[in-house]
Parts: C-alpha cells; structure tokens; sequence
C-alpha cells in the first residue's frame, strides 16, 4: 500500500475494490489508462506495487499510465484481474439487428 496512506484494514480495502470497480464499469467512456489509473488511485497502490500484483513490469504498466502503449489483451487481464475482472469483446446490436434477447427467442420458437 502506498505509504503516503496509513494502513487499512481487510473490510476497508475490500470496500476500495468495490468501489474502484464500481466507478470503471460506471464509465465505460474511459480510456484503459484512465480506469488502471483510477483503480491505482483509488486502491491507494503504486505504480510498482500494482505491477507486482498483476504479474507485469514496473515500464509495461508506466507505458499503460501514460498512453504511450495500450497493452495486449492478457495484460490488461493481469491489470484487471486484481479486481476480478475481465477484458472481453461484446457485441453491441445494430438498429437493424434483433436484440439477443429476440434472437433467443427466435431460436426456441424454432425448436417448437
């Protein structure tokens, strides 16, 4: 934990994660350096204490901060995965597509 804070109990860092995860899935306009840095922040790590956590290098993560690199895929699973989450790919329905939910429902009218 960042020294520049006093030390939290279990309950108390477990409520930053929610939070922290709370405020990224709230604010799907942000960038991916954006939502590592709010997640560093808010769980009051550092830079080199967050990149032991995940697995990846003390620069990968610098580079990911300062939108000099986007990562690949299974690093921003490592960053993410500290909180229990995951990168994927959703696809987002057109005007002119069915939601899936029709979709669904088209599949198990057939099956009738």
């Amino acid at each position: 934990m960042d020294k520049r804070y006093e030390t939290l109990t279990l309950p108390q860092q477990m409520e930053l994660r929610k939070k922290a995860v709370s405020d990224v899935l709230a604010n799907p306009q942000w960038s991916l350096s954006q939502a590592v840095r709010h997640l560093k922040k808010t769980m009051r790590l550092t830079t080199a204490e967050l990149a032991k956590l995940a697995g990846i290098s003390f620069r990968t993560l610098q580079d990911i901060e300062r939108d000099k690199s986007e990562g690949t895929v299974q690093t921003m699973n490592r960053l993410f995965g500290v909180l229990g989450l995951k990168v994927g790919v959703v696809r987002m329905p057109r005007n002119d597509e069915p939601s899936a939910t029709s979709v669904t429902d088209l599949e198990h009218a057939e099956d009738v």
